[in-house]
């Protein structure tokens, strides 16, 4: 018997800003998480134990999940973050919950994790890299038809399109 959890929204959140700690700035790659005084404010904000140990381990998990997402890696890579997790049933009011039960020290890498394994089998490839070869941010698309390709239209994707739509008039006028 296999048992199938549904996404938070708040872990697919926690998920894609983790992945999208380290943009790319005035054309250089930036890391948002390099401070522990900041890595440890970025897990408060997003609800995690604040710990020394969580952002090391929030560390090392992000450049895995960003390589598997990029399909560089086997999502094999990242099983070392979900070692030791379970789930527990408890019994409440309304019934039966299952409660994530994470060794101290990697709930946030653990949580990731399963974040994006839970959305690579509800919403296969929705997660992605941006279109844009000069970014290194990532997109969830929820969009009806899978189509999106930008991090944000505002900005990837009407750089992208300016730079097409130049190319495509030098062309022309050649």
């Amino acid at each position: 018997m296999s048992l199938t959890v549904r996404l938070a929204m708040a872990d697919e959140t926690l998920l894609l800003d983790l992945l999208n700690t380290t943009p790319v700035r005035d054309g250089r790659v930036e890391d948002d998480l390099a401070d522990p005084r900041a890595g440890r404010d970025w897990l408060a904000a997003h609800g995690q134990p604040a710990t020394d140990d969580e952002h090391r381990a929030l560390l090392e998990a992000r450049p895995v999940l960003q390589a598997v997402v990029r399909g560089g890696d086997s999502p094999a890579a990242a099983a070392r973050f979900v070692d030791g997790v379970g789930y527990r049933p408890v019994f409440g009011d309304d019934g039966v919950e299952w409660v994530l039960d994470v060794p101290p020290g990697r709930s946030a890498a653990a949580r990731a994790v399963l974040a994006w394994d839970a959305l690579a089998k509800s919403s296969p490839g929705r997660l992605r890299p941006c279109a844009n070869p000069e970014c290194r941010l990532f997109l969830i698309d929820h969009s009806k038809p899978n189509s999106a390709r930008w991090c944000s239209m505002a900005l990837c994707g009407n750089r992208m399109k300016a730079r097409r739509h130049y190319q495509r008039t030098r062309i022309a006028a050649d």
